[in-house]
């Protein structure tokens, strides 16, 4: 028998002979681990890189559009863009891609006449967006700049609505009847969802998803109905607001290199002194160019509350801890005199701790299930919340493996103090 094996055979056998110990330090890892791994979840869900590999190449531009009233220097310009600076900057194309965009949500019409109309999200963008956010497709393709110019009646559906309107058949080349309009199905996405929707997060984040996208130049001609935040300001301190004093769009450009994000800065501040020549701003120039990260975080994406519910959790397992080193200190000392006659036989003060160490890490590894069954139990609480991120706190693989290395690791930090004052016990006296 290997040694490691005899340390297994001799924690099994202290499991069964102090059970009442036992049970108390499993029951004290589960709960940290339990709580440590539903804080961290969510926490996961919420900081995730939505766009992983091109999160740094995709940049959000922001101008100071605004009049005088209410300035304050220094102050960050606002989120969005006015229709006449979004297209502005599309038509320069000073990116490998850009794509500007707005949220609306559309009645749609089944083909049989015999179902209800129902509502859907919709997304009015420009030809580049699917390219630009790696949108995959299940069939077709996205519509092309062309179509852009046409103002052409096309479409793309998401995966969900496709199946909902025409079950198994393709949705590709049939018509989809939105706000009382017809329009071609060009292209039907694969599986996709950006989580959280960074793109637009002035009116989602975690909860929404988009299933129609529509040319943003076809929107602007039949006048569809749009969703989501407006800022408009007085011209001239003026009493009276008119549609280019209003910005309602977003705008995101691809820039592959760090030398071309700072060009791209400068092709902001160039355009904002111009526009200040022209008269359209007042305001001295002042841009910002966030990447997906940086704009998550300006956005506070991860909330302040988030963040001290992922600390508490942390002291919670803190306390668990230094409960379980109390229990394992008066399990193993209590054994004074099982150490001593293994010392009498010869073994060393190594061969002790490894003993008892070998004896934490099986106390947490059955700690992992209820660990587990407590994790599953705080998630299920999440997703009833009202929160828009909760029906995505799903237990997953990640977690498991998670708990199962913070369980052990636990434990064995646990177990680093008492495994070392029962090793250097002699004969049973301390």
């Amino acid at each position: 028998m290997s040694l490691f094996r005899y340390y297994c055979y001799l924690a099994l056998r202290s499991f069964r002979k102090h059970k009442f110990l036992t049970c108390l330090a499993v029951l004290a890892i589960a709960i940290g681990v339990g709580a440590c791994a539903t804080t961290l979840t969510v926490f996961h869900v919420l900081s995730r890189d939505p766009i992983p590999g091109k999160s740094h190449l995709l940049f959000h531009p922001q101008l100071d559009a605004e009049g005088m009233e209410r300035y304050l220097p220094g102050a960050e310009p606002i989120r969005q863009l006015t229709v006449q600076d979004a297209e502005a900057l599309l038509r320069d194309r000073r990116g490998t891609r850009q794509a500007m965009m707005t949220s609306g949500r559309l009645t749609v019409e089944p083909e049989d006449r015999e179902r209800l109309p129902f509502f859907a999200e919709a997304r009015y963008t420009s030809a580049d967006f699917f390219a630009l956010f790696d949108v995959p497709f299940r069939y077709g393709s996205g519509w092309s700049a062309d179509d852009d110019e046409a103002r052409a009646r096309v479409a793309v559906i998401s995966r969900e609505l496709g199946e909902k309107l025409y079950g198994g058949k393709s949705a590709l080349g049939r018509r989809i009847l939105l706000q009382g309009n017809a329009f071609r199905i060009v292209g039907v996405l694969g599986a996709w969802r950006a989580t959280p929707q960074f793109y637009d997060v002035q009116v989602r984040d975690f909860a929404y998803q988009d299933h129609v996208f529509l040319p943003f130049t076809t929107f602007m001609e039949l006048s569809l109905p749009r969703t989501g935040i407006s800022n408009c300001w007085p011209r001239g301190g003026g009493g009276e607001t008119a549609e280019q004093d209003c910005a309602w769009v977003q705008y995101w450009v691809q820039l592959d290199s760090p030398a071309k994000a700072d060009s791209y800065r400068q092709y902001l501040r160039d355009y904002s002194e111009q526009q200040r020549r022209a008269g359209r701003f007042e305001r001295p120039t002042n841009v910002r160019l966030r990447d997906v990260t940086e704009w998550l975080d300006y956005n506070r994406i991860v909330g302040k509350d988030v963040k001290l519910q992922a600390w508490m959790a942390g002291g919670l397992l803190l306390l668990c801890l230094v409960n379980a080193v109390g229990l394992l200190l008066a399990k193993f000392l209590h054994r004074g005199q099982e150490i001593g006659v293994r010392r009498a036989l010869g073994a060393s003060q190594g061969n002790i701790f490894w003993q008892y160490m070998v004896e934490c890490a099986g106390i947490g590894l059955a700690g992992v299930l209820p660990g587990i069954a407590l994790a599953s139990l705080g998630l299920w609480i999440v997703r009833q919340l009202p929160g828009d991120y909760a029906k995505l706190a799903q237990l997953d693989w990640t977690t498991l493996a998670g708990a199962l290395a913070l369980a052990v690791i636990a434990s064995l930090a646990a177990g680093l103090l008492p495994a070392w004052r029962a090793s250097r016990m002699r004969y049973g006296l301390g």
